[in-house]
């Protein structure tokens, strides 16, 4: 498996540009089975999640090319296939999403109770209320959810996704979706308000569909008959974009963030502005701009200037569906601010158990106490390099963030977490200053790889 090798210490300056959205790019992949026609997606990151549904609608009897300078086509040209298996589903939390649109449109599904990272429990009982709801019959074998549409189409009806922590994200994705195709309305209630959600709708509405107050707790979708191909852009990564103001902060350093969704990260600038992170939005013509975002860019695509105070203050996060302070953010957050002058204090209210990252942090010099969902961060003068071990994806960013502040060397073992949500982490990082080197942990010297 391979390892981040980080020397620490060095000061991040330069441009990065934000790369298309992983979180919005899966469930638009998956609206490729609502259509016969081509669906064209331009800005798609080169991600492993991104492989595993490319092959995984090519299973479900969509063809495509090649993903090049980020542009992916794709067709539905056999719907007789229906079955997502285990074998790719469990890979990707997000292959849960083709059940609505297969279900849609093809009037069945089978599809492999999914995986993902080891962050919590995430159940996909709001997803199955949600199309038993739209009339489908639902039931479990042999560890996959088979639905079923009566007379192969789904009825309009009114859905409430509301969980004991939230929204659903991808449950909001999946019965949208498939309310497109529906007879008569569909009335979602307490919809996820999300920017991947907005995107989604956006999509299908220029495919055809009838779908209106995307981005608000209520959704109403009146079905159609049929969806057309389309040609459309994912939006820019907030998590992303969040994980490298970070990285400035982090160094003491000073990046330009190109393509950068500032609209979408209210809640994450608000703290970092309170932890003493500067951000400074510049207008059409490259100037620093007065106002927090030009009114003479798209707001979703905004060039920003991210540098640090010398001093960090301390401040108190907890973690919300959106609009508020994104839970995929936490870690890198956490991270940061074992550097900051005081005590912070993280609660974490979207998935209690997502804190397998403190104990490597811990083994870096920071002083963290957890209590239930949580986390009390006792700031100190520095964090030193040690071996530590990725546990999922956005704890694996943290961990990357904290081995650049670090004093010497820091290994990041299992980054094949953070390759399903971050493209060629090291070489980007690297283009702004940072030394990282990707390598197989079995060059390493058997004393400095993490403990399993």
């Amino acid at each position: 498996m391979d390892a981040f090798v980080i020397e620490g210490g060095r000061r991040l300056e330069g441009r990065l540009r934000v790369n298309g959205a992983k979180n919005a790019a899966l469930p638009l992949m998956a609206a490729a089975l609502l259509t016969d026609q081509p669906l064209t997606l331009r800005d798609i990151p080169p991600l492993a999640d991104i492989r595993n549904m490319v092959a995984l609608l090519g299973e479900l009897g969509c063809s495509h090319e090649a993903p090049e300078d980020g542009v992916l086509r794709l067709q539905a040209r056999d719907e007789s296939r229906s079955h997502a298996r285990y074998d790719i589903v469990r890979t990707m939390r997000a292959g849960i999403c083709v059940l609505g649109p297969l279900l849609a449109r093809r009037g069945e599904a089978r599809v492999s109770l999914p995986g993902g990272c080891a962050i919590g429990d995430r159940p996909i009982d709001l997803h199955l209320r949600g199309l038993v709801a739209l009339g489908a019959t639902v039931f479990l074998k042999g560890g996959d959810i088979i639905a079923k549409a009566p007379r192969r189409r789904l009825k309009g009806g009114r859905v409430f996704l509301g969980g004991a922590f939230g929204s659903t994200v991808l449950g909001t994705a999946n019965v949208m979706s498939a309310a497109a195709l529906a007879d008569g309305q569909t009335i979602i209630e307490s919809a996820a308000c999300e920017p991947e959600i907005v995107d989604l709708a956006t999509m299908l509405n220029a495919m055809g569909a009838n779908i209106r107050g995307a981005g608000s707790p209520r959704i109403i979708v009146e079905g159609v008959r049929d969806l057309r191909g389309i040609d459309h852009t994912v939006i820019p990564d907030r998590i992303e974009a969040g994980t490298l103001m970070c990285a400035a902060a982090i160094t003491n350093g000073s990046l330009l963030l190109e393509n950068c969704p500032l609209d979408a990260l209210m809640a994450v600038s608000d703290r970092l502005e309170a932890a003493g992170v500067q951000m400074k939005a510049l207008d059409r013509h490259g100037n620093p701009s007065s106002d927090p975002i030009p009114a003479d860019v798209d707001p979703m695509r905004v060039t920003v200037r991210v540098a640090s105070e010398r001093v960090l203050r301390p401040v108190e996060i907890t973690t919300q569906p959106h609009p508020g302070f994104p839970t995929d953010l936490q870690a890198q957050l956490m991270a940061l601010l074992t550097l900051a002058e005081g005590n912070s204090v993280i609660t974490e209210k979207i998935f209690p158990e997502r804190f397998l990252h403190v104990a490597e942090l811990s083994r870096m010099g920071a002083r963290l106490f957890r209590q239930g969902p949580t986390v009390i961060i006792s700031g100190v003068r520095r964090l030193v390099g040690a071996p530590v071990m990725a546990s999922d994806l956005r704890a694996s960013a943290s961990l990357v963030l904290a081995g650049l502040a670090a004093e010497g060397t820091t290994i990041v073992n299992r980054v094949y977490h953070l390759d399903r949500g971050y493209h060629k982490m090291e070489d980007r990082l690297a283009s702004v200053g940072a030394s990282v080197k990707r390598v197989d942990d079995k060059e390493l010297a058997p004393q400095l790889v993490a403990a399993e």
